[in-house]
């Protein structure tokens, strides 16, 4: 796939998901949904910004890299 998630898209989805992790560990969230809520994001975000595509700016026509 193309990438279309440049730097500054990835930085933040970095940052999201650290958030997102380290709201899990020091147990700020609570309960199993909202668990796994925060599970998917976090992987997402991460596999999203270490692969720099997104799926969904595909479908939907977005490009953050500037090109």
């Amino acid at each position: 796939m193309k990438k279309n998630v440049g730097t500054v898209d990835r930085v933040i989805r970095i940052v999201a998901a650290l958030a997102a992790a380290a709201a899990y560990f020091n147990g700020s969230i609570t309960g199993t949904m909202w668990l796994v809520v925060a599970g998917v994001f976090t992987a997402i975000w991460a596999v999203t910004s270490a692969t720099a595509v997104c799926p969904l700016y595909t479908v939907v026509g977005i490009n953050t890299r500037g090109e």
